[in-house]
């Protein structure tokens, strides 16, 4: 490792890129909001290719179309959505390390069913955090550079690494962001306000991925789901909390939600299945189950036993 160097400068920024770590926290109080990475598995399985620390800086791409060119050595590592990725016009895999060389040149192509795409380098993107991070959210111009996502002849930084064991992600141990969704819910407070009727209709029923989907939500549509009040004061909205508005189409809060709400929230998602969501483009059906808090905990215990547990592949 030595001193840092230059960086990737962007030829193509794509659809949307932005810079995320794992989130801004602690400053809900002033009114900024989290952000981070919308599929956290697929951004921690990057970093942990190129052996960063969980919470380093990584380029979250949407969809794709994103060209970098490299000036200094390091070694990359792609992860999440099933855009192509080429290195030098050459066919690279994804969910595996790659090294890479000054003036080479980095390319995903367009995703197809699976969209958020994380590229991580060795030692992670160095750039100067806002408020405790460096995660881009575009609506507060927070982090990032500039706050800001990413354009054509930007240089985000990194230091220069020589090659190192390359690593991958077995087949079987990558997320499957394929098929219908299932979102497992744990209702919170406001359930009162939505009578039997309401709350059955509402687990029992497939609904859409809208197309009206970003960072800050998800929204469905669906059969319509009323509660028996129109607004609350507004309080603080936690990631995943599901908002039903007086349309009744619920939508699902994301990483740059807004920090305090007045519609009704019948639940909130469990935070293992927000991938599957926001890996998925419009048109996916989806369908939400019940599960206790306890239950929940369990679920993200388990989870975190069986990744620890996950050993990564040696290539020769």
């Amino acid at each position: 490792m030595s001193a840092a160097n230059s960086g990737f400068k962007v030829l193509q920024p794509g659809i949307l890129s932005l810079l995320q770590d794992a989130g801004r926290f602690g400053q809900h109080s002033i009114g900024l909001t989290t952000g981070g990475p919308l599929d956290k598995a697929s951004f921690e399985w990057a970093n942990r290719l190129c052996g960063n620390p969980s919470n380093s800086c990584v380029i979250e791409a949407s969809i794709g179309g994103l060209s970098l060119e490299a000036q200094a050595d390091t070694q990359i590592a792609v992860t999440g959505g099933d855009a192509p990725l080429t290195i030098n016009k050459k066919p690279a895999a994804s969910w595996q390390t790659h090294p890479i060389k000054k003036g080479d040149r980095i390319e995903l192509g367009f995703a197809q069913n699976n969209t958020r795409h994380y590229l991580a380098v060795k030692g992670g993107l160095q750039v100067e955090p806002m408020f405790g991070s460096a995660s881009t959210v575009v609506r507060e111009k927070l982090g990032g550079l500039n706050g800001s996502a990413l354009k054509a002849g930007d240089v985000i930084p990194y230091q220069t690494h020589s090659t190192s064991t390359q690593l991958k992600v077995d087949d079987k141990d990558r997320p499957n962001y394929s098929g219908d969704i299932t979102l497992r819910v744990v209702l919170g407070y406001q359930q009162d306000a939505f009578n039997s009727l309401q709350k059955r209709r509402f687990f029992t029923s497939e609904f859409i991925l809208d197309e009206r989907c970003d960072r800050m939500g998800f929204r469905t549509t669906g059969p319509e789901i009323k509660a028996d009040i129109n607004g609350i004061l507004s309080e603080g909205i936690c990631f995943g909390a599901i908002q039903i508005p007086p349309d009744g189409q619920p939508i699902v809060l994301l990483n740059d939600r807004q920090t305090i709400g007045g519609y009704p929230k019948i639940g909130s998602v469990l935070s293992l299945d927000i991938p599957s969501l926001t890996q998925r483009l419009p048109g996916a059906k989806i369908r939400f189950e019940a599960i206790s808090i306890d239950e929940a905990q369990r679920l993200l215990h388990l989870a975190h036993f069986r990744e620890q547990r996950i050993q990564l592949i040696k290539l020769d």
